[in-house]
């Protein structure tokens, strides 16, 4: 017992854990605001389908909105970097590609996990559960993206500004 609550006190746990608890919170806005936004997708005349990733789409980038700041300040200690408007671009990136796996991957298990395995069910609890799928994958994307990339320095924007000047 003693040898766990001294792993669980390191700082690559407590990063871990803070960006799990920020996480939660991007993903109630992710999980919470699809549903207006499919809603308001199908009353313009989209199909169910279409709708359906295209609210995804936007409760993610909502996610992304309310995230980036409890990500920098708390997950990742990065407060006074000084790098903020470099982060970001960064975290767009990485959030970018997070996105593109959540889609693809609540789409895919729409069809293939949710459809066959719950045929029962109505359609948004069928949704609701492959977009929850969709929202794992798509966790450890940002986490490792934002731990190895984001919120620290790699050296490319210097090797870039390097070159351009």
């Amino acid at each position: 017992m003693q040898k766990l609550l001294q792993h669980i006190r390191t700082p690559e746990f407590r990063s871990f854990f803070i960006f799990f608890l920020t996480a939660v919170l991007g993903a109630g806005v992710n999980f919470i605001s699809q549903i207006p936004y499919k809603a308001l997708l199908l009353n313009m005349g989209l199909e169910n389908a279409p709708a359906y990733s295209w609210s995804v789409f936007f409760g993610y980038m909502t996610a992304t909105v309310v995230s980036f700041i409890p990500q920098k300040l708390f997950a990742f200690s990065a407060k006074e970097s000084g790098n903020t408007k470099r982060e970001s671009i960064k975290y767009l990136v990485i959030a970018g590609s997070a996105l593109i796996i959540q889609v693809v991957i609540s789409s895919l298990a729409v069809r293939y996990v949710s459809e066959p395995f719950l045929p029962n069910s109505s359609l948004m609890f069928q949704e609701k559960i492959a977009h929850l799928v969709g929202m794992g994958f798509s966790f450890f994307a940002n986490f490792f993206g934002h731990k190895f990339l984001t919120f620290r320095s790699t050296g490319i924007y210097n090797k870039i500004k390097t070159k351009n000047a």
